[in-house]
């Protein structure tokens, strides 16, 4: 026999006095209710109750265990009870990881405006762009810059991901303005670097040569974009970054774009997540609210 429901016909037939009246509750029989009762006194190897034609009573070991059972029913209860909250109302704390520059450009905002559409939500953000391990390092969700090597999440599309090459209006009155990738020898370059790796920029129609010529030859690196920017705007050199990033230089005019007829193909973006159909609520209104707004 079930042992919870076991334990529930026990409790009911000290709270209500009677077999019968037990019985009625479940809307089993009175001899059922004896058999579940019977059930726990047989697991038990123990006498729960005295009974008489007349009345019940409950042995020691019985009160003990009747305090024990509604203890257990009720955290099962409110156990049940919070299961089901959950599933009918979006809450509890989101970890979500995304690289560093297309985080803080487009996934920050549009968390903010998510969080505002949920109350009963947290997000905690990993800002990196390191390639974290979703699984092991219990992220509920990542965002994928490039092709995708793992088939074995679901992956929404987003916008993609387009670059940018750019500097600053004094550094192009002073260098000259680039027309070809191949007069990019003679220029600053700034480069970026990742995991300790130069992540050099390559430019459509760019030789083997010239790329790797320029990613020697760069002065100034970084493992982040930011820092590039700002060498950029300080007038050092060209930069190549995320449009997202220098989007409001480039409108303002404290940067300008060159060469953009020679831009790397856009990278394709997506969200992931792990292929789960018991997916939560709140997983399901993040990944929908985030598709809705970075999605293509």
């Amino acid at each position: 026999m079930d042992t919870l429901l076991s334990m529930r016909v026990f409790v009911t037939i000290v709270e209500a006095g009677s077999l019968s009246a037990a019985a009625e509750h479940f809307s089993i029989s009175a001899p059922m209710a004896g058999k579940h009762l019977q059930a726990l006194e047989a697991r038990l190897d123990a006498r729960l109750m005295v009974r008489t034609t007349r009345r019940q009573s409950l042995t020691e070991i019985g009160r003990e265990y009747y305090e024990r059972c509604r203890r257990i029913l009720a955290d099962v209860d409110a156990a049940d009870a919070l299961a089901e909250a959950m599933s009918a109302t979006p809450r509890g704390v989101l970890r979500v990881t995304v690289p560093l520059t297309y985080g803080v450009q487009f996934v920050t905002p549009a968390v903010t405006e998510f969080l505002a559409a949920f109350p009963q939500i947290a997000v905690e953000l990993d800002l990196s762009n390191r390639m974290a391990d979703i699984v092991e390092d219990r992220f509920d969700a990542a965002v994928r810059i490039g092709a995708l090597a793992d088939s074995s999440f679901i992956a929404r599309p987003l916008k993609p991901y387009a670059m940018t090459v750019c500097a600053s209006p004094a550094y192009l009155a002073r260098a000259g303005t680039p027309a070809t990738p191949a007069d990019l020898v003679s220029h600053e370059c700034l480069g970026f670097v990742h995991q300790g790796r130069e992540a050099g920029w390559r430019l459509e129609g760019e030789d083997d040569a010239t790329h790797s010529s320029r990613t020697q030859s760069a002065r100034f690196r970084a493992n982040n974009g930011q820092a590039l920017r700002k060498a950029a705007l300080a007038g050092f050199g060209l930069v190549l970054q995320p449009h997202a990033l220098v989007e409001d230089d480039l409108k303002s005019g404290a940067l300008v774009a060159v060469l953009q007829d020679f831009l790397p193909k856009p990278s394709p973006a997506h969200l992931v997540y792990p292929r789960d159909m018991r997916a939560t609520p709140k997983l399901a209104s993040f990944v929908d609210f985030m598709v809705a707004r970075l999605g293509v």
